[in-house]
C-alpha cells in the first residue's frame, strides 16, 4: 500500500515532520543546557538565532501533522475499495491492529500539537521570551508522541493486505443481534440525546459566565475545560450512534466516517470541523492560564483566553445546530426523509 498516492502523501509528510522534530530536538537540548536570557555571549546570540528558525519550522511541522488526521481518514476511505468486506473507513481501519490506535493517537495529537503551537505563539508575543525553556522542554516530551504517531501510521499502511477480510460499519456500529457484540452497543438514544443537550446548555452557561465575568476565574476555566473534554467524548458517541442514522435516513446505518462521503454532502467535515476546534479553544483557555504569571504575558494570555472562550461558544452554537438539524427535520416532517 505504500505506492498508493494517499500513503505516499502521509509518509512524506511524516518523514518531513520527523526530520524537523529531530532538528528542533537538538536545539531543545542546547536550550535546556545553555539558555541564559541576560547574557550577550556569542553562544547565546547563536542560540537565539537557532531558536527562531527551529521554533518556526517545528510549528509548521506540527501544523502539517495535525492535517494528517484528515489525510489519514481519507486514505482509509480510499483503502476500503481494495479490502474485502470494507465499505468505508471503518472496515479499512479494522483491517489490522494498528488502524484504530493510529487514528486515536492522531486525534489526541491534534490537541497536544496545538497546545505546543499555542505556547510558541504566546512566547513570541513577549519581549522577554519567558517560555523558551518551557516550550522546548515540552517539545522534548512531545517527540515520543510524534514518533508513536508516525510509527503506528507506518505499521498500519504496511499491514494492509487486499485479501484481508474485515467488517463493514453496519456490523461494527450497528445494533447487536443474535448475541453479537458491537463497538458501541447498549446505549439509549434518548438518554444520549438528553445528556448531549444538557452538556451543551451547561457548556454555554459556563462559557458565558467566563466571558461576562470582569475577573478571570481559574477554577471556572478549569471546569469549562473539563466540560469540553467530557463533551468531546460524548459527542463522538452521539454522532456515531444517533446523529449519523438521521443523516443517512437509515435507522440501522450508524457510522462516523460515511458522513465524510460526497453523497452526504461532506456533512462530517462541517461537524468535526467545528467540534474539534471548539474543544481545543475551550480547553486551551484554561491551559493558557498556566503561564499567565510569566513576565510580559499577563495581557497577552488574558486577551487569548477571552478570544478562545468566545470562539468556543460560537463553534458550539454552530456544532449544536448541525447536530440537531437532521433530527429536527425528521421530527418536523413526521418521520419522512
Amino acid at each position: 500500500m505504500f505506492l498508493n498516492p494517499w500513503s505516499l502523501a502521509l509518509s512524506l509528510c511524516s518523514l518531513i515532520v520527523l526530520v524537523l522534530g529531530a532538528v528542533a530536538g537538538r536545539t531543545a537540548v542546547r536550550v535546556l543546557r545553555f539558555w541564559e536570557p541576560g547574557s550577550d555571549s556569542n553562544r547565546q546570540i547563536r542560540l537565539e538565532n537557532a531558536i527562531w528558525l527551529s521554533s518556526t519550522l517545528i510549528a509548521y511541522g506540527l501544523g502539517f501533522q495535525i492535517i494528517t488526521l484528515i489525510l489519514f481518514v481519507l486514505a482509509a476511505d480510499e483503502f476500503c475499495q481494495v479490502i474485502v468486506g470494507a465499505m468505508c473507513a471503518t472496515g479499512a481501519l479494522l483491517a489490522n491492529p494498528y488502524g484504530m490506535p493510529a487514528l486515536l493517537i492522531k486525534l489526541v495529537g491534534v490537541f497536544f500539537y496545538g497546545f505546543w503551537i499555542l505556547l510558541h505563539q504566546l512566547d513570541i508575543r513577549s519581549e522577554q521570551y519567558p517560555l523558551v525553556r518551557l516550550k522546548y522542554l515540552t517539545l522534548l516530551l512531545l517527540l515520543p508522541l510524534l514518533l508513536l504517531d508516525v510509527s503506528l501510521q507506518t505499521l498500519y499502511i504496511a499491514g494492509i493486505k487486499p485479501d484481508i477480510i474485515t467488517s463493514c460499519c453496519a456490523v461494527v456500529f450497528g445494533e447487536s443481534n443474535g448475541g453479537g457484540s458491537n463497538l458501541l452497543s447498549g446505549y439509549s438514544q434518548q438518554g444520549l440525546l438528553l445528556a448531549f443537550a444538557g452538556s451543551i446548555v451547561s457548556l454555554a452557561a459556563l462559557g458565558l459566565g467566563l466571558g461576562l465575568s470582569r475577573r478571570w476565574r481559574p477554577w471556572l476555566a478549569g471546569l469549562y475545560a473539563a466540560g469540553w473534554l467530557w463533551f468531546f467524548g460524548l459527542s463522538l458517541v452521539v454522532i456515531t450512534t444517533v446523529i449519523s442514522s438521521y443523516v443517512y435516513a437509515m435507522p440501522y446505518h450508524k457510522c462516523p466516517f460515511c458522513l465524510l462521503k460526497p453523497e452526504y454532502y461532506y456533512f462530517g467535515f462541517a461537524l468535526y470541523g467545528t467540534l474539534i476546534p471548539a474543544t481545543f479553544f475551550g480547553v486551551s483557555a484554561a491551559f493558557a492560564g498556566l503561564v499567565r504569571g510569566r513576565p510580559g504575558l499577563a495581557g497577552v494570555v488574558a486577551r487569548y483566553q477571552r478570544l478562545a472562550v468566545r470562539l468556543s461558544l460560537i463553534l458550539l452554537g454552530i456544532f449544536s445546530g448541525l447536530s440537531f438539524y437532521h433530527y429536527l427535520k425528521y421530527l418536523v416532517s413526521g418521520g419522512e426523509g
